[in-house]
């Protein structure tokens, strides 16, 4: 359902770009278009994990400099039947976490410093099994997909608020206005679509959905209220995250936090998404939802 959920918004938001295109120039517009969206593709393919790591002047680490980190994300990565990706820390006070990379043999996963310090081992260990939910569905393709696009209909629509077609009148000018939202719009929804399937990987990957449910509780409260510099810097970035800060819920890229708990807590009670190693359904894993445990053993700056 997921994915082809995702199929059709994609293929919305090309033919929202294709539109726009034709309404600046008629056919060729859209050929220019449909060449510019081409290679904007193929340079962020390439080249986006780069980007999205320099963007948050990532640290990569292993098993000498963090140990119990970096071997917690090879143990899940094992679960998950995936290449061990890069792992990086970021020197962020606002907890956070997200995945990047074209796909799966080429990936890495980062969490930041806030994050490893306010987490329990099993919440921090949940976070990361979502990370690499994201890289075994290749979410982190289709987003890079979705942002570039979005971002070429914004780019043209701005181009055609002085350059468009006169001859395509009132239709055109509405294209142009209106084109961004839809844009946003259908970004917002695959951004939310790929966030239930990611956490409805981590259940299976970890086999502790709960863990992960208090971790999304924890951290959305505390990212709401420490600022990140990466995302007020660029806007487009929010949507990497396992949880988007100080963004209302009507513009947010990510389903509400209530909601991803409530699926969770529905995965645990069915007990169907966590066979492997460590599953549990226990109930007292949110009994401290909110309040900040003891701190982790995963704290680089301990």
């Amino acid at each position: 359902m997921n994915f082809m959920k995702t199929t059709m918004l994609l293929a919305a938001l090309t033919a929202l770009f294709m539109v726009l295109g034709y309404s600046l120039g008629g056919s060729g517009g859209a050929i220019v278009a449909l060449i510019v969206a081409a290679g904007m593709n193929l340079f962020t393919y390439w080249n986006a994990d780069r980007i999205v790591l320099k963007m948050h002047n990532a640290v990569e680490v292993d098993a000498k400099s963090h140990p119990e980190f970096y071997n917690m994300v090879q143990n899940l990565a094992k679960r998950a039947q995936l290449p061990m990706p890069k792992v990086y820390i970021v020197d962020q006070a606002q907890p956070n976490a997200f995945a990047t990379g074209r796909d799966p043999e080429h990936s890495a996963v980062a969490a930041t410093t806030g994050l490893l310090k306010m987490l329990s081992h099993d919440e921090i260990e949940g976070v990361m099994a979502h990370e690499l939910g994201h890289v075994k569905n290749r979410d982190t393709l289709i987003m890079t997909m979705v942002a570039t696009i979005a971002g070429a209909v914004s780019m043209l629509a701005n181009f055609g608020l002085f350059f468009r077609d006169r001859s395509a009148g009132i239709a055109g000018l509405m294209a142009v206005l209106i084109a961004p939202f839809a844009a946003m719009i259908v970004q917002m929804a695959i951004s939310r679509t790929r966030e239930f399937g990611a956490d409805a990987a981590a259940a299976g990957i970890s086999g502790k959905p709960l863990s992960l449910a208090s971790a999304l509780a924890k951290i959305s409260g505390q990212a709401a209220r420490i600022p990140n510099p990466v995302a007020e810097r660029n806007p487009a970035a929010v949507q990497l995250y396992i949880v988007p800060g100080g963004v209302r819920q009507m513009f947010s890229t990510h389903p509400a936090t209530e909601d991803r708990i409530a699926a969770l807590e529905a995965i645990a009670q069915n007990g169907g998404m966590g066979g492997g190693p460590g599953w549990s359904s226990r109930s007292d894993e949110l009994g401290d939802r909110g309040r900040l445990r003891k701190p982790s053993a995963l704290d680089p700056t301990r």
